[in-house]
């Protein structure tokens, strides 16, 4: 009896622990919170579709590869919070093991910064790779038009995709462009005006900011600084160092330094540091209960989507291939508008945000939407989608991965605000 409630006590204080845990916790792997800035997740198999579907057509929209870091911004701020730690001799020993890999970053990336990695060339050559061998149809006497944003990340990454379709089959016709002409389709966020005045507006930030002073942990900063350092009294300033800190650290392997992680987060650290990371990314790259303008900005790239299948199947794009090389701030707002799972996500409740809407998943360097456009035997089309080389869902509530393009156009001309669109 006393063994049985023993049992009985122990399984109570057991519930009631998980019951008291808080329920918008994640666990991710620490490579997982590496976030928007982790490596392509290669795939483990290649894509498969039905003999009776042959692939004819394929617009694809891709974010740039792994790149040094966009500025020397955050890098030079954490370099400067541990000379003065250092300075002050409140400095630990992860703290100095730190400032060596800091002074690593500026060191490679000195005049690189922002620039595409060796790294990001290898993604993007890569997925050109795999696309020839999923689709060689697309191919065989085919044509390619690729496009960029006037980043030079987005040219190189561009340019290193095509290279590699022209090293493998060198008979396909290319043709390139890059530059701010593209910046509608591919960098709408400079130019959108709506958006422009959402951004300026600050209406995302207070969410923000408050989850920020809510989650954000500062035992990790204190870890390298040392317990006496003086942190600003302001609670989001301080906080801010934190992010620094995470940013700097979960940057390195697009810019191939590995590190163990574990000597500066734990895990469940670096799971908090990230999901403020990821919140951010949400409220400004995504619709939202705040607004819906930050996916809107992808309506004209949706029904340039649309036409160019329409002109493919009237005969007038000549175009088998149509490619296109942005940012993060490009797919992100673009699967969002389309409600792709896991890339969609409405709430009021935001500290839910991490457990439905993750950047990893969504866009990972290198992170592309492949839609497809296959024939059947009788003439009729049907488009896939592939996010990540994944197949993926194109309209809610609907299973099927292969929709009759009538039903899958229809669908992503609803997507697209009526302000948008001249069909």
């Amino acid at each position: 009896m006393t063994r049985f409630f023993s049992f009985i006590v122990c399984a109570c204080v057991s519930i009631s622990l998980l019951w008291g845990a808080d329920p918008t916790a994640t666990r991710y792997s620490a490579t997982q919170c590496e976030g928007s800035l982790t490596p392509y997740p290669i795939p483990e198999s290649g894509i498969t579709y039905p003999d009776s579907l042959t692939p004819v057509y394929m617009n694809h929209v891709g974010r740039h590869g792994a790149r040094y870091p966009a500025s020397a911004a955050h890098t030079v701020a954490l370099k400067k919070m541990l000379m003065k730690a250092d300075s002050l001799g409140t400095i630990t020993k992860q703290g100095r093991a730190l400032m060596a890999i800091v002074d690593q970053v500026m060191e490679r990336s000195h005049n690189q910064w922002g620039a595409l990695d060796s790294l990001g060339m290898a993604e993007q050559r890569g997925i050109a790779s795999r696309m020839l061998q999923n689709f060689p149809m697309l191919f065989m006497n085919g044509r390619v038009n690729a496009i960029s944003s006037y980043s030079p990340r987005c040219m190189m990454s561009m340019f290193s995709f095509v290279h590699q379709l022209d090293r493998l089959n060198n008979k396909v016709e290319i043709y390139t462009s890059t530059g701010r002409q593209n910046s509608p389709l591919m960098r709408p966020f400079d130019v959108d005006q709506d958006y422009i005045d959402f951004r300026s507006s600050g209406r995302w930030e207070p969410p923000y900011y408050n989850y920020m002073e809510h989650v954000v942990p500062l035992t990790a900063i204190k870890r390298v600084l040392g317990a006496n350092f003086p942190l600003p009294e302001n609670k989001r300033e301080a906080k801010e160092m934190a992010l620094m800190e995470y940013y700097v650290i979960a940057g390195l392997p697009a810019m191939m330094m590995h590190v163990d992680t574990s000597q500066f987060f734990t895990i469940e650290e670096y799971n908090a540091l990230w999901s403020a990371f990821n919140l951010r990314q949400y409220l400004q790259r995504t619709a939202n209960t705040i607004s819906t303008v930050p996916a809107d900005i992808a309506s004209p790239l949706i029904l340039n989507l649309v036409s160019t299948a329409d002109a493919f199947i009237a005969g007038t794009n000549k175009n088998t291939v149509d490619l296109r090389f942005g940012h993060a701030e490009t797919v992100m707002p673009l699967v969002s508008l389309m409600h792709l799972p896991g890339c969609y996500y409405m709430t009021n409740y935001f500290d839910t945000v991490a457990l439905h809407w993750c950047d990893f998943h969504v866009v990972p360097m290198a992170a592309n939407l492949q839609m497809v456009l296959f024939k059947t035997e009788k003439g009729k089309y049907y488009l896939g989608c592939y996010l990540n080389e994944q197949p993926i869902t194109l309209i809610p509530n609907n299973p099927s991965q292969f929709v009759p393009w009538s039903e899958a156009r229809a669908y992503l001309l609803r997507c697209v605000p009526m302000y948008y669109q001249n069909f």
